[in-house]
């Protein structure tokens, strides 16, 4: 178990400021990540790191009882909560090994997009999968929903769970938070995983480009309301007796029921418009690949993918040396839910045949410096 406190009652919490330098009377408190990214004063003078949060209960949120649910038959892990920061942080933490992987899921989704992978990779490593904020069973605060964010929660959340080293698998815009989390800070990064990943180039499919328009929240709760998505349900539950199931349906029929919860919606439009407007992807993670150069890469992306185009998966191992890019036959965005099986056969490959990179902190700023 990670470092933990609680402040009590007779230690109330004055202040709370998050990437700000402490105001006049405030005490700095130094940590492993420099000055001060979080800070709270006591009234008894004392600071407290925010870091130091706990796990405050665990529920049984397996595939029978999670709302997110695709109906398939592979159970899933329990959801543990962790407070950090003032915000609750749902995710799962299962399996062992000398390995550590970080599963980051995409858009409108949740850690239940990993069932079909999980328990396999469990079996040889130690499997943290988050539901990023705004997403899943995790708190959905009027905040900041961008790439940096994410990659910042990323780093805390590891730090509490007492994780110093990972392989981070992102898909969609997971793949963007896992590019942004290995450029902020490559000292907790072994390899990379990039599945059908955005932040590559400006194509996206015409759906979210209309979403990110100003004014989408206005017609959002027409477009999922109630009565529809338990009509919807009530059809996948039908289909699912008579054992008809299509992968790739269930995961989008997932992302888009949620957005029938007005809390959801409002996180969905703020993360959206961080990395997506009417022309397309707005944020590029291109200029900045030479930075992982000595990281190991996997790529994997499907050719029927209509979402984010394999093209781009194309021109980033063209630009980038070391890039190890899988295509996948006949599958769309979602490989790890259309081919759970190839894909955990890729990681597992990855893994065995790459050495973890020897970033140590620092490494992007020396990088980055004008020579």
């Amino acid at each position: 178990m990670a470092r933990s406190a609680m402040v009590t009652p007779s230690r109330a919490v004055l202040d709370w400021t998050v990437n700000t330098p402490p105001a006049i009377g405030e005490t700095s408190c130094p940590n492993r990540h420099g000055a001060l990214p979080v800070t709270r004063l006591t009234t008894d003078g004392e600071c407290l790191d925010a870091h130091l949060v706990r796990v405050t209960s665990t529920s049984s949120a397996t595939m029978a009882s999670d709302p997110q649910s695709t109906g398939d038959s592979m159970p899933m892990s329990e959801l543990k909560y962790l407070d950090l920061h003032g915000d609750q942080v749902a995710y799962r933490d299962v399996g062992s090994g000398p390995e550590t992987l970080l599963l980051l899921h995409g858009m409108a989704g949740s850690s239940d997009t990993w069932r079909a992978v999980l328990p396999q990779l469990a079996k040889r490593y130690r499997v943290i999968a988050p539901d990023l904020l705004g997403h899943g069973q995790s708190a959905k605060p009027r905040s900041d929903y961008s790439l940096g964010a994410f990659a910042v929660s990323l780093r805390d959340l590891l730090d509490e769970l007492g994780v110093s080293r990972v392989t981070v698998v992102g898909q969609s815009l997971g793949g963007g938070v896992a590019m942004q989390f290995v450029y902020q800070h490559p000292d907790y990064c072994q390899r990379l995983v990039l599945i059908s990943s955005g932040g590559l180039g400006q194509d996206v499919g015409w759906t979210l480009r209309l979403l990110s328009a100003p004014g989408a929240e206005l017609l959002m709760p027409l477009i999922a309301p109630p009565p529809v998505v338990r009509a919807g349900e009530k059809l996948r539950s039908w289909f699912s007796a008579a054992n008809i199931q299509s992968p790739r349906g269930a995961e989008m029929w997932s992302a888009y029921s949620s957005l029938s919860d007005a809390q959801t919606r409002q996180a969905f439009l703020r993360t959206l418009r961080s990395v997506v407007d009417y022309r397309g992807q707005a944020v590029s993670a291109l200029n900045r690949l030479h930075l992982t150069a000595e990281m190991p890469l996997l790529v994997i992306w499907g050719d029927e993918d209509h979402i984010i185009p394999v093209d781009h998966g194309y021109a980033l191992s063209e630009v980038r040396a070391g890039c190890r890019l899988e295509v996948l036959p006949g599958v769309g965005h979602f490989p790890h839910v259309e081919k759970p099986a190839e894909v955990v056969d890729l990681l597992d490959d990855f893994i065995a045949t790459t050495s973890p990179a020897a970033t140590g902190p620092g490494t992007t700023a020396a990088a980055t410096r004008p020579r």
